[in-house]
C-alpha cells in the first residue's frame, strides 16, 4: 500500500476509495493497492489515478505537469469584505449583521505625532472589498483615514475596493460662490479616485453635481424612503400635511419627498445668508396655516437654518413642526436650538454617529444600515436597483 500526499493541490473528488483522491484540509491523499508504474513517455516512476473513469500517469518528479481542478466553495464562503473605519463602526457592524456577514479584521491606530496606520489582518486578494466610512467631523481625520485604508487595500490585491461614504464631507464646497474660492469637493473626488477607489457609495449628498465630480461609478443612495416610511406610520392625517424646503437650493428635495408623502403641498423658506454657517430668514412661500409642517433637508449643522424656519412656520400658523433630515452633524449650539420646543419630532439617520450626551427628548435616530447593505448586495451582484421595493435607491 502506498501512500502519497500532494501539499497545494486543487483536485476536487468527494470520495475516498480504492484508487481515487479526496480533497481534505488542502491535502491530497492517495491509497493504492497497485505497485508503481513507469511511464512510455519518460521513463519516470507515476502512479495511476482516476477521475472521472479516466486513468492516468501522475509524474511524481514533475508535480506541476498534475491536472488541477478549481475546489468547490462552501455556502457562506465569498468574496465579498466589508471593513469598518473609526468614524461610525457602529453603522457599519450593523450593515455587515443585516447582510449576514462579519466584519472583516483590521488594525487602525494613530501615532503619537498624528499619523495614522492601517494594517488588514486578514487576506483580501481578488476580494470584492467594502470600506465603511463616513468622512463627519472631525473631517480631515476620518477622510485621511479613508485614504489609508484604500491604499492598504490596493497594495494588498484586491480585485475590486468601494469606498461606502455614507456622509461626504466637503459637499458643501462644491462651487465657486465668489472669487479665488476652492472646490473642496471635487479634491476629495481626485483623492479618493487616486488613492485606488473603483466605485462610491454614498447617501443623500449635498448636491447632485458631486457625482460627476467622481472619474469613477458614484452609487447615490437616497435616505429618502427610511423616513418615508417611518412617516407612514405616525397617525398623521395626508390632508394636514405639507412638506417645507428650508431654503431655495433644497426645492427639488423637498418636492421629491412631498410627491411620496400622498402627493403633499410644498411650502419654501425664502433665507438670505449674510456670511457661513448663518443664515436669515426673510418670508414663506405657500400656506402653512393649521398644518403639520414636515422640514426636509440633506444635513442639519448648526441648525440655524432649520430653527429660524420653524420659528417663521409657527408664526404662520403650522400647528406641528417636524424636522427630518439623514446627517444629523450638529455642530454647536445646535443642540440647544434643536431641543428648545421648536419642534414636535426631530428625525434623522445614523449616517453620523450621535453621542448620548447630545440625546434630547424629541430626536428619532432612524437606521439606514438595511438599506446600505442591500445597494451593497446588489453592487456585490451586479444587480440594478429597479423595482420595488428598492426603486429609489438609484442604482443603474
Amino acid at each position: 500500500m502506498a501512500s502519497l500526499a500532494l501539499p497545494g493541490s486543487f483536485l476536487d473528488v468527494n470520495k475516498t476509495c480504492h484508487g481515487r483522491y479526496a480533497a481534505r484540509n488542502s491535502i491530497i491523499r492517495c491509497n493504492v493497492a497497485e505497485p508503481l508504474m513507469f511511464s512510455k513517455e519518460s521513463g519516470r516512476p507515476g502512479m495511476p489515478f482516476q477521475v472521472n473513469g479516466d486513468t492516468s500517469f501522475a509524474n511524481l518528479l514533475n508535480a506541476n505537469q498534475l491536472r488541477r481542478f478549481p475546489v468547490a466553495h462552501g455556502q457562506n464562503d465569498t468574496r465579498l469584505r466589508i471593513f469598518s473605519g473609526t468614524a461610525n463602526p457602529a453603522l457599519s457592524q450593523e450593515i455587515a449583521s443585516n447582510m449576514g456577514l462579519e466584519l472583516g479584521k483590521i488594525m487602525i491606530k494613530r501615532f503619537a505625532d498624528g499619523e495614522i496606520y492601517v494594517q488588514l489582518q486578514e487576506s483580501v486578494r481578488g476580494c470584492d472589498v467594502y470600506l465603511v466610512q463616513p468622512t463627519c467631523p472631525p473631517a480631515n481625520e476620518n477622510l485621511m483615514e479613508l485614504l489609508i485604508m484604500i491604499d492598504a487595500c490596493r497594495r494588498a490585491s484586491a480585485k475590486n475596493i468601494t469606498a461606502v461614504v455614507p456622509y461626504f464631507g466637503y459637499a458643501r464646497a462644491d462651487r465657486k460662490t465668489q472669487g479665488r474660492e476652492s472646490i473642496a469637493a471635487k479634491l476629495v473626488a481626485n483623492l479618493i479616485t487616486e488613492a485606488g477607489a473603483d466605485r462610491v457609495l454614498a447617501c443623500d449628498l449635498h448636491s447632485g453635481q458631486s457625482m460627476g465630480y467622481f472619474d469613477i461609478p458614484v452609487d447615490h443612495v437616497p435616505g429618502q424612503p427610511v423616513i418615508l416610511d417611518y412617516l407612514a406610520s405616525k397617525t398623521i392625517c395626508s390632508d394636514d400635511l405639507v412638506v417645507v424646503s428650508p431654503d431655495v437650493g433644497g426645492v427639488a428635495r423637498a418636492r421629491a419627498f412631498a410627491k411620496k408623502l400622498s402627493d403633499a403641498p410644498l411650502a419654501i423658506v425664502d433665507k438670505r445668508r449674510h456670511g457661513h454657517n448663518v443664515a436669515e430668514v426673510m418670508n414663506l412661500i405657500g400656506d402653512v396655516r393649521g398644518k403639520v409642517a414636515v422640514m426636509v433637508d440633506d444635513m442639519i449643522d448648526t441648525a440655524g437654518t432649520i430653527a429660524k424656519g420653524a420659528v417663521l412656520l409657527h408664526q404662520e400658523g403650522a400647528r406641528e413642526v417636524y424636522a427630518c433630515t439623514t446627517h444629523a452633524v450638529f455642530s454647536p449650539p445646535a443642540i440647544e436650538r434643536l431641543s428648545s420646543g421648536l419642534f414636535q419630532e426631530v428625525i434623522i439617520t445614523n449616517t453620523i454617529p450621535v453621542a448620548e450626551q447630545n440625546y434630547f427628548p424629541q430626536l428619532t435616530i432612524l437606521s439606514v444600515a438595511n438599506l446600505l447593505g442591500e445597494t451593497i448586495w446588489r453592487v456585490h451582484d451586479d444587480c440594478a436597483g429597479g423595482f420595488e421595493p428598492y426603486s429609489s435607491l438609484g442604482i443603474d
